[in-house]
Parts: C-alpha cells; sequence; structure tokens
C-alpha cells in the first residue's frame, strides 16, 4: 500500500471566506461540491487543503484524509489491528471508496482511494 497524498480537512461555517483566505497564500479551487471543497497549490498540485461544513455522507467530520493507492488493504490492516471504525469502507458517489478510523489521539482520519 502506497500513500499518495496527506489533505487536511478544516471545518468551517464561512467556506467562501476560507476560499478566500486561503488563495491569499496561493491555493486555487480544484474540486467543490457545495459541502466540501478542496484547494491546490498550482505549483505543487498534491499541496492540498479541504474546507468543509460538514461530512454529508458520514456521522462524524474527519480532521484529515489520507489517500492510499489500495483502499480494500488498508481497511483489511486496520480492521486486523482493532482501531476504531468510524464510517465503514463503502463507495462514494462522487467516485471515491473510503472508510473514517480514529486514531490513538482521537482523531478521525478519511482513509480513500479514487474509484
Amino acid at each position: 500500500m502506497t500513500v499518495r497524498r496527506v489533505v487536511p480537512n478544516i471545518r468551517s461555517e464561512a467556506v467562501q471566506e476560507s476560499r478566500e483566505f486561503y488563495g491569499l497564500l496561493g491555493f486555487e479551487e480544484v474540486m467543490n461540491h457545495g459541502w466540501i471543497m478542496t484547494l491546490a497549490s498550482p505549483s505543487s498540485p498534491a499541496a492540498q487543503i479541504s474546507v468543509m461544513g460538514e461530512d454529508r455522507t458520514a456521522p462524524v467530520t474527519p480532521d484529515l484524509s489520507v489517500e492510499v493507492d489500495d483502499v480494500d488493504a488498508a481497511y483489511a490492516v486496520v480492521l486486523e489491528s482493532g482501531a476504531e471504525i468510524v464510517h465503514p469502507l463503502q463507495d462514494e458517489e462522487w467516485g471515491v471508496r473510503r472508510f473514517f478510523v480514529r486514531d490513538p489521539s482521537g482523531r478521525v482520519v478519511n482513509v480513500l482511494g479514487h474509484r
């Protein structure tokens, strides 16, 4: 399993204002589903921040996202470890397969792969 990128998820009730603020630092919008927006650096596209009001398809808003090349393998490893699965492995309508797991510090990690 290979990690492709790690993206902090910033919870914000002021999504547009957050977009404008991070734009001052050189980030540009690369995805917007209304409830989640991802901003990336044009010169380094893997440098990203996601801003969301809430996760509309899961019970909690994750603290960060980790994209892997094999989400099913990641799920098997995490499940076998006994870590708390917060949101089960599933395909989402916007083209990702993902699950949420709680890390030892209590943070919720969205582990995903693109289909």
